[in-house]
């Protein structure tokens, strides 16, 4: 069994800084990353800088869009973390502003097997869970030809 910490938003582990010092103080045989693209997209951190610092310590990836006009607005009227996601703060993959292709050519290359989640983390009654989960593999099979 492997052991991945999960960098949130409101955590201990939520920016770039927090994920270079729990990499640099844990062991690399025994401690891995849950990289989530959401989260570091939400805290403004630089994604795809920390998914080619730590992929070989990846074991699990959380593929979750962004939408930054939601995420303004809620910074701009001092709205909590929950109430930016309850606003809709966050997509799936082929809904958002967030440009997974790095993400997947970075994976590719390392050629990482591990978990892949699609995250949408929606409120179902403002965004239908089966259309939303129909976006999001199409845009994966179009990025990735998976």
């Amino acid at each position: 069994m492997s052991f991945a910490i999960h960098h949130h938003m409101g955590t201990g582990v939520q920016t770039e800084a927090e994920i270079d010092k729990l990499m640099d103080v844990t062991d690399p045989d025994l401690v891995y990353l849950l990289y989530d693209t959401g989260h570091l997209a939400f805290s403004g951190e630089d994604a795809i800088g920390v998914l080619k610092k730590y992929v070989k310590r990846v074991k699990h990836v959380h593929l979750k869009s962004v939408r930054l006009d939601v995420i303004a607005e809620g910074k701009k009227n001092g709205w909590s973390f929950l109430d930016c996601v309850r606003a809709g703060a966050f997509t799936v993959p082929g809904d958002g502003d967030f440009d997974f292709t790095p993400v997947f050519d970075i994976l590719a290359e390392a050629n990482y097997e591990g978990w892949v989640v699609v995250e949408a983390e929606q409120d179902p009654a403002k965004a239908n869970p089966y259309e939303y989960a129909c976006i999001a593999r199409k845009y994966i099979a179009e990025k990735t030809g998976l």
